[in-house]
């Protein structure tokens, strides 16, 4: 593994505060296994979210790619609802010792702008993007509020907090609007029909 390398690499996107990706050390100073963070792009479900990804290097980095995974939950037909896993052609076949882990990253931010329903990960979210468009960015928006969001900006919390109001439980209401994509009038509905 050549560390000068990830080094370099590393303090390019310290040093890169506008691009929207970071990384961190997960493990002290343990470069094979970082943590990366992702912003979520403007006009997608995925705005003002932070997507965290696993990231281990393998010895023969940069030579093969990096391997990613989402650890924040994110509904999206290129990245697995249960897993996390992500289908991108850079982290597999077309990585190039050119690329780094900044622009493993930003293909990663760039695909949360443009998903690929033809080539998916995830069959479930990637029908539902097909045939129900604004059912899957009304479900996509809120597992980012649910899961990208810290609960301190989050908008669902104050849903929550609404329908709660209302003399319903938590537990009900957090179910009603997973339901519903995290419309708040439909959950009442919901709740109350």
């Amino acid at each position: 593994m050549d560390i000068g390398r990830i080094n370099k690499e590393l303090k390019e996107i310290e040093r890169d505060t506008a691009s929207g990706v970071r990384v961190e050390l997960r493990n002290g100073s343990d470069l094979q296994h970082l943590t990366g963070f992702v912003q979520g792009p403007k006009d997608t479900p995925y705005e003002g979210g932070i997507f965290k990804v696993e990231i281990t290097l393998e010895n023969s980095y940069p030579f093969v790619p990096p391997k990613m995974k989402f650890l924040t939950k994110v509904w999206h037909p290129n990245v697995s609802s249960q897993s996390g896993a992500i289908c991108l052609d850079i982290l597999k076949d077309q990585w190039s010792p050119a690329l780094t882990l900044k622009t493993a990253l930003l293909s990663l931010q760039a695909l949360l702008s443009s998903p690929q329903p033809d080539d998916p990960q995830d069959a479930v979210v990637a029908k539902q993007f097909m045939s129900d468009h604004e059912t899957y960015r009304k479900t996509a928006r809120f597992w980012t509020e649910s899961f990208a969001i810290p609960p301190s900006q989050s908008a669902l919390e104050e849903k929550i907090a609404h329908i709660t109001e209302m003399g319903f439980d938590r537990a009900a209401a957090v179910a009603a609007l997973e339901a519903v994509g995290g419309d708040e009038q439909a959950a009442l509905e919901r709740l109350l029909g």
